[in-house]
């Protein structure tokens, strides 16, 4: 069984976070001149620089979009030119608004994989997404018994051949969404935690090695980005609402 299917209508031009709902917003990242030009004028120095360091014209052109569509949704919540936001990094990377910037604990993650990113905003809780485009030549059995928990590989295991890919990149994404919640990247050990994956078994924490009660801390959603994609949702606290529009280019 997919992910509930969520529409994704064109989103409000001001919108408010809440600490009772996360927003997800989907962003294509294959935009045409104009918009990439108005897009990479809201960038700051070191963002254009990291884009220049893209070997690929691709890959340069849709970190510019990325980017530009996270200060412009940014800037929707906060009310402030997107050009004007300053970002923090955390001790393992994961940015955030300064606080000279936004006086709320506005917090957001972006995923980006191939021609789509999606970009989730809350109020005060941790948050998380993550984003794959389906591809079964990396879903094999030795990858998931190198990375993923030892409960997860016999529920993969225990699937037909022809369910094993998207269940493999169900419990990618779960996994992927949750250790970006906690600001860790994967230094947190992926086999260290489990997720469900099972078709028709809803997003779950099921279980993680370090502290028994983290699981019962955290909730996973699955998304339904639409096409050849999977996507989850790790949210700090008990299950959000769930609000999903899509962004257009400026």
């Amino acid at each position: 069984m997919p992910p509930p299917q969520h529409p994704w209508p064109e989103a409000p031009e001001r919108p408010a976070a809440t600490a009772d709902e996360v927003h997800v917003w989907r962003v294509s990242l294959d935009q045409d001149g104009a918009a990439l030009g108005e897009l990479s004028a809201l960038l700051a120095e070191d963002e254009l620089q990291r884009a220049g360091r893209f070997h690929f014209r691709k890959d340069h052109d849709r970190f510019v979009a990325a980017r530009g569509a996270l200060r412009d949704i940014l800037g929707r919540y906060t009310g402030l030119a997107p050009r004007l936001l300053r970002f923090v990094y955390e001790e393992r990377g994961k940015p955030a608004l300064s606080p000279e910037t936004c006086d709320r604990p506005l917090r957001f993650n972006l995923a980006h994989s191939h021609g789509l990113a999606l970009c989730a905003v809350t109020l005060g809780r941790a948050v998380g997404v993550d984003l794959e485009l389906v591809q079964e030549e990396f879903a094999g059995m030795e990858i998931a018994e190198r990375f993923f928990a030892p409960r997860e590989v016999a529920a993969l295991r225990a699937l037909a051949p022809g369910e094993r890919a998207t269940a493999f990149f169900d419990c990618w994404t779960r996994k992927e969404a949750y250790i970006k919640a906690r600001g860790e990247g994967l230094s947190h050990p992926l086999h260290s935690f489990a997720v469900s994956l099972a078709p028709g078994e809803p997003a779950a924490l099921l279980c993680t090695d370090d502290d028994p009660a983290e699981a019962a801390s955290w909730s996973l959603l699955a998304l339904s980005p639409g096409g050849p994609y999977r996507a989850a949702l790790a949210v700090e606290g008990a299950p959000p609402s769930t609000r999903c529009w899509n962004w257009n280019a400026l």
